[in-house]
């Protein structure tokens, strides 16, 4: 017996290759796939219904867990973020400062601000204090990632991601482009540390000027 003779024979009695030419056509996989398609499948039409939607607190496992969207809807957990809103002043102008710091730290550079400062004739002690605001005001939705380093860097809470509501679905790339005038919405906010409470003006104040390590009410 050649070679080549003994080499053909060892490899037809070889188990694996007709193994091997079985799992290349697929067909044992794409059978046991369908099956369990089927199976769950019918489980599922004519099976009960799990109106809870927590798998922790579910009655049976086996049973079928669905939301009938819209008519029924999970509730958002308190710290969901949702689309992007400006929070307004009393008077009904954005907190924001233009400080770009939200800009700055958005990782996928979604953010689009252009300042403008307010007209030294404004009569409104806010506007005389923070001096600058943002002319525009832009956020690019669909480059948005949620991540809320934009609410975390923003140092007047101008920014907020509270309103528990998905991005819409549109029609043209530009409904996408939020600006100013769309996310300037919710209640006006103040705090007790907003400057504009504490002078009438962007003038330094009346204290006189310490060093660094020296506390203010203190001899330097």
């Amino acid at each position: 017996m050649s070679h080549s003779e003994s080499h053909s024979e060892s490899h037809s009695e070889n188990p694996k290759s007709a193994y091997d030419f079985w799992e290349r056509l697929y067909v044992p996989a794409l059978i046991k796939g369908m099956a369990i398609t089927t199976r769950h499948f019918l489980r599922n039409l004519w099976s009960e219904r799990d109106d809870n939607t927590e798998v922790l607190e579910r009655k049976t496992q086996s049973l079928m867990a669905t939301v009938e969207y819209p008519e029924q809807r999970v509730p958002y957990p308190t710290g969901y973020r949702g689309k992007h809103r400006l929070v307004p002043r009393e008077d009904g102008k954005p907190r924001c400062v233009a400080c770009y710091m939200c800009a700055t730290a958005c990782p996928s550079q979604c953010i689009y601000i252009e300042a403008g400062e307010y007209a030294p004739s404004d009569t409104n002690t806010a506007s005389r204090v923070i001096e600058k605001y943002p002319t525009v005001f832009m956020v690019d939705v669909l480059r948005c990632i949620v991540c809320g380093l934009c609410v975390e860097a923003c140092p007047k809470d101008a920014l907020r991601m509270d309103t528990s509501v998905h991005t819409s679905p549109e029609l043209e790339r530009k409904a996408f482009l939020y600006a100013k005038e769309r996310l300037l919405a919710g209640e006006p906010t103040q705090h007790p540390n907003d400057p504009w409470r504490h002078r009438k003006s962007s003038d330094e104040p009346l204290h006189a000027h310490k060093e660094a390590h020296t506390r203010i009410g203190e001899d330097p």
